[in-house]
């Protein structure tokens, strides 16, 4: 048995926002603009949304004071100016912090919580409805009930999982991705094969969310080895696609061990979180493969790779030079997954000696 929701309705293509501006109207008479301070303004997605809310009679406010992996502060300081404000929606614009702190904070606005509540719940009031632009293509937060954040309390970052967090509507237009650095473009394509590959081979996979990541996987195949390039139009267009298509899988299988390492190289070794999820991603079906090698071969298929030593060569030439980590970083980053939840989601539970070996190994280490 198996169940497949997805409650947000998706609008994709050029203009989409602009031509189908009457689908935010239903949200209410004042939204909430979530964004960063300078890529919505430059990539026109900041202008086409303001531009729909205007034709619709829509008022907003603007809060563009997002950063990268955004802080439970910064939410708040957010949700406190939406309370005051009396804002019906929140419209997110951008890669997965701006859509992240969207969703915390339409939780926050209707909700007083601590810090670990903000997380667990319970929440007392429905969450504000949210609609998402992404910008980037990777995060595939437009299509899940989660929002991450960054947790100094627990060194790590957290999420908040919800039904109530599903956006509302998404718009993805990838004329908004065009003039992604190449750093970025590679960063968050891996993020979306990260989670198109671990929610593969979860625990929670299914016959139906195995459609959406082997879609998933064989766009990326085919967009992979052009990342270094500059890439047209229409590879743009189907980066968006497969983020999307494995973020409607992670809604449903949830992340397994390779988030759970990662955080720890994003937080306390400032790794981009699609770049620490890359580092990390052959090992991790080195990892599995003696007991799981079909579907490890079948990625490897989707993808238009031999073996996992021509995944780890195309990583390679994306990601260049690995970091370095030391024995101390090793024994603390390796505790720390240790305890993470999502860990019951990989078909093979690492343990804290399994999870020290791939970090060894993923890494340059340091002995």
């Amino acid at each position: 048995m198996f169940t497949f929701s997805l409650p947000t309705k998706i609008i994709a293509g050029p203009n989409c926002i602009k031509e189908n501006a009457k689908e935010i109207r239903s949200l209410g008479k004042k939204s909430f603009i979530v964004t960063g301070k300078n890529s919505a303004s430059h990539n026109g997605s900041l202008f086409d949304v303001q531009a729909a809310l205007e034709a619709e009679n829509i008022s907003a406010i603007l809060f563009d004071q997002i950063t990268s992996n955004p802080s439970i502060n910064l939410v708040r300081k957010a949700a406190q100016t939406a309370r005051e404000e009396k804002i019906d929606f929140i419209i997110g614009i951008g890669g997965g912090s701006p859509l992240d702190a969207a969703k915390a904070i339409a939780v926050l606005a209707t909700n007083d919580l601590d810090d670990e509540a903000l997380f667990s719940g319970p929440y007392a009031h429905p969450f504000l409805p949210v609609a998402a632009v992404p910008t980037t293509a990777g995060t595939g937060s437009e299509v899940t009930q989660y929002s991450i954040l960054t947790n100094q309390h627990l060194e790590t970052k957290t999420s908040i999982a919800h039904p109530g967090l599903f956006p509302k509507v998404a718009f993805l237009d990838a004329r908004y991705t065009l003039n992604l650095p190449k750093l970025i473009t590679i960063h968050t394509a891996i993020d979306a094969l990260s989670h198109a590959l671990e929610g593969y081979l979860s625990v929670k996979a299914t016959d139906f969310s195995n459609l959406f990541a082997e879609k998933s996987l064989a766009l990326l195949g085919e967009c992979l080895p052009q990342l270094s390039a500059d890439l047209a139009f229409r590879v743009r267009e189907k980066l968006l696609y497969a983020s999307m298509l494995a973020g409607v899988v992670i809604a449903h299988t949830g992340t397994t061990a390779v988030h759970s390492i990662g955080y720890s190289l994003t937080y306390f070794k400032e790794i981009d979180h699609g770049r620490a999820n890359g580092l990390l991603l052959a090992e991790y079906l080195r990892f599995l493969a003696p007991s799981y090698n079909d579907k490890i071969q079948a990625i490897l298929d989707l993808l238009q790779l031999k073996d996992i030593s021509e995944f780890s060569d195309l990583m390679h030439r994306l990601l260049g030079k690995k970091e370095e980590i030391t024995a101390a970083e090793v024994m603390q980053f390796s505790s720390k997954a240790a305890q993470a939840a999502n860990l019951k989601n990989t078909l093979i539970k690492p343990t804290e000696q399994d999870i020290a070996a791939l970090l060894q190994k993923s890494l340059t280490f340091l002995s």
